[in-house]
Order: structure tokens, then C-alpha cells, then sequence
């Protein structure tokens, strides 16, 4: 059969994303993928070539979908501290909802597949890459609005601030419960702020 039409590329990359997202690697088989995504063995396996880089193209796909969102949250004009307040706020938002699957699944490929799979070790460097850079450049402005204490380093806080996300995710993915989410959140707001 035929490669899919790049408008349906896009459903599938969806549809994968939330399967890959749902079940991690090991547990989405092919055949689960061919009926999550619609479309046949074939048709996957032509336009995609493997699971593996199905799966590699699912994360570049959760990342112009989601990540890129989060990251506007970041860099959007205005207080820094605010922004990254947002980004948290997102975060706890988004774990209450049921239609998601649970936690992030960068952080979940991460922690599945990260330490034996160079590729996506490499795709998910670079994801957690960028986030760190946009919570930096939140943090640069915060100092400069003198909400975050300039004597700061603000690589080290923008490295904090992408590890407390991270650990977010894998909170809300053990237990989406709205409470302990927004103590993580409070907590790293209390570590950021001006003191």
C-alpha cells in the first residue's frame, strides 16, 4: 500500500504518541499500534519503517505538540517568575485531565529507555535541553525584574527547575492527586523566588 498523505501523518504520529505515551515501548506491540493508529502493518511499516523509529518520530511528535506549549508558556513576554508559575500550573492542570494519558512521556521514555538506547537518549537530551534553556531564559528575566535573586546562578536554577518538572511527571504519573502536585509546585516557586 501506498505511504499515507502527510495530512494523515500526522493522526497516526497522534495516535502512536498516545499509545507509546499510555503503554511505554516494550508494552505497545505492532499489532497495538495497528489498531490504535488505523492503519495496516504495511502501510505503518512503509511510512515509518520500524516500530523504533515510529516511536522516535512519536517524540518529535509530542514535542512540537506539547512540549512546544510549554515552552511558549515560558518565553511569553512578561514576568519571568510568572512564567515559570504558568508552566507549573500547566503541568498540575494537565495531569487532572483523564483524556491524557498519565505523567509525560519523554520523561517516561526517559526512565524506560534512555540508559540503552542512544537515539532516544539523544531525542530526549535534546527535549530536556530545550525545556532547560526556556526556563534559563524565564529565570534571566525574573532576575532582571529583580523577582529572582540575581546572585543566583541561573543555570543552575533553569537545571532545578527542569529537574522539579520532570519529577512532577513522574508524580503525576504514580498517582494524578492534585494536592501533593501543588506542594511539589509551591516548593520550587519558594526555592526560585526572591528571598
Amino acid at each position: 500500500m501506498p505511504r499515507p498523505p502527510e495530512f494523515e501523518r500526522e493522526v497516526v504520529l497522534d495516535r502512536a504518541m498516545r499509545a507509546f505515551w499510555s503503554r511505554g515501548y516494550e508494552a505497545t506491540s505492532i499489532q497495538h499500534l495497528v489498531e490504535r493508529t488505523g492503519i495496516q502493518r504495511g502501510s505503518l511499516y512503509g511510512a515509518f519503517g520500524d516500530k523504533r523509529a515510529l516511536f522516535l518520530a512519536a517524540i518529535e511528535h509530542y514535542d512540537r505538540v506539547m512540549t512546544a506549549k510549554l515552552l511558549a508558556t515560558l518565553d511569553a513576554p512578561g514576568s519571568g517568575l510568572g512564567a515559570i508559575r504558568r508552566f507549573f500550573r500547566l503541568k498540575v492542570d494537565a495531569a487532572q485531565e483523564r483524556s491524557r494519558p498519565r505523567g509525560c512521556l519523554v520523561t517516561n521514555s526517559a526512565t524506560e529507555l534512555a540508559s540503552r538506547d542512544r537515539r532516544t537518549a539523544s531525542r530526549i537530551g535534546a527535549t530536556l535541553g530545550r525545556i532547560e534553556a526556556a526556563f534559563h531564559r524565564a529565570v534571566i528575566r525574573g532576575q532582571q525584574a529583580g523577582e529572582i535573586d540575581p546572585e543566583r546562578d541561573a543555570r543552575a536554577l533553569a537545571r532545578f527547575l527542569t529537574s522539579s518538572a520532570q519529577g512532577l511527571s513522574v508524580m503525576a504519573k504514580a498517582s494524578p492527586e492534585r494536592a501533593p502536585l501543588e506542594d511539589i509546585v509551591k516548593v520550587t516557586m519558594e526555592v526560585v523566588g526572591r528571598r
